[in-house]
């Protein structure tokens, strides 16, 4: 395979993570970073400073110059640039959530279904280490059959910058749902093999997000001008077709320890997993000798996610083979947020339940 051009769309902090990735693998020969595309001047001013690649106003300029993008602005601009993209018969990686409502996502669905190059989504945690060693597991059978995942993604102080695009719902399309539930959501679903959603059951609140008062140590993102107007927290249950069930606890802030755990029960054999450490633990029973707990802790090597997600981008523009999710399971990943946030506006008890469709 011939080696790929790489422009990055939206040079924010995500957008210069993924270059930063680029420029540590440009040895291995299968891809490169060719420039970048923002409307923002000072974000093309660090970027190539940065770089030292060409910079764009406009997202045409730039794909004249590449093979693939990488696109990781605001959500409600991904269908533009992606449904461009893949027009102009670009490989396309675009950072999750897929867009800012279900509308948007499809529209994104449907030029990829249309294209005829690869269109990925990026849930880089399902392409962590630890989720790979565990992925094997249940496809060895080692759990027999799982049957619930508790889905645990909360910050103590986490709102990444009120008044910044995240905290406001025409530009993001959503709070700490769609921001860290999203990941949430798409790595439960990932491990259960995306069964089909029947029923979804949620509320979301917004806590602290608009609290003059708001105390923090430190501010996970860049103060904005304080607007806030998206969900801070979110709890769920989400039913699928085959019985399994996601429990789903999400915060950006909140008054307790962090947590980023998610639990697989499974009839044979149990996994705790916590993403911000990489921790993972089988836990099993046995009654060779005498009845007994055994619980096994796997360490793996400690590999950036995002650089994982980038060289199975370049390997899937070959093969298409690859656990990276793609635009049709981000859809439902979309539909599920939908789903809660329509149940969290019901009033009335007793209202049937939304369920995405299918």
């Amino acid at each position: 395979m011939s080696k790929q051009s790489i422009g990055i769309v939206g040079l924010g902090s995500i957008g210069r993570h993924h270059a930063e990735q680029l420029t540590l693998r440009a040895s291995q020969e299968t891809a490169t970073l060719v420039g970048g595309m923002d409307i923002a001047p000072r974000a093309r001013e660090r970027f190539e400073t940065r770089f030292d690649v060409p910079t764009f106003e406009s997202h045409e300029a730039l794909y004249d110059h590449v093979d693939a993008v990488i696109i990781t602005t605001p959500n409600r601009y991904h269908e533009a640039y992606a449904v461009d993209a893949l027009a102009a018969d670009l490989d396309v990686l675009i950072e999750k959530p897929l867009a800012h409502t279900i509308e948007s996502a499809q529209h994104i669905v449907d030029a990829s279904q249309n294209a005829e190059s690869v269109c990925r989504v990026g849930f880089h945690n399902r392409v962590a280490r630890p989720v790979d060693v565990l992925m094997s597991y249940l496809n060895e059978g080692r759990f027999g059959d799982v049957y619930h995942i508790e889905a645990n993604y909360l910050r103590r102080r986490g709102i990444p910058g009120r008044g910044s695009w995240f905290t406001k719902k025409e530009a993001a399309g959503g709070g700490a749902l769609v921001d860290i539930g999203a990941h949430a959501i798409d790595l439960a679903l990932y491990l259960l093999e995306f069964p089909a959603v029947t029923d979804v059951s949620g509320v979301t609140r917004s806590v602290f997000g608009d609290r003059s008062e708001y105390t923090y140590l430190d501010m996970h993102g860049s103060e904005g001008d304080g607007s806030f107007d998206v969900d801070d927290s979110a709890s769920a249950f989400i039913r699928c077709g085959d019985d399994t069930t996601i429990s789903l606890d999400v915060a950006w802030a909140a008054n307790r320890p962090p947590d980023t755990t998610f639990v697989v029960h499974g009839t044979e054999a149990g996994a705790r997993l916590d993403l911000q450490t990489g921790e993972l633990t089988i836990f099993e029973t046995n009654a060779s000798g005498a009845p007994h707990f055994s619980d096994s802790t796997i360490t793996t090597r400690d590999d950036d996610a995002h650089r994982i997600e980038q060289e199975l981008f370049v390997d899937a523009i070959a093969t298409a083979d690859t656990p990276l999710a793609t635009p049709e399971q981000a859809l439902t990943t979309q539909q599920v947020l939908d789903a809660i946030y329509e149940s969290s506006e019901r009033e009335e008890i007793g209202t049937e339940p939304p369920v995405p469709a299918q």
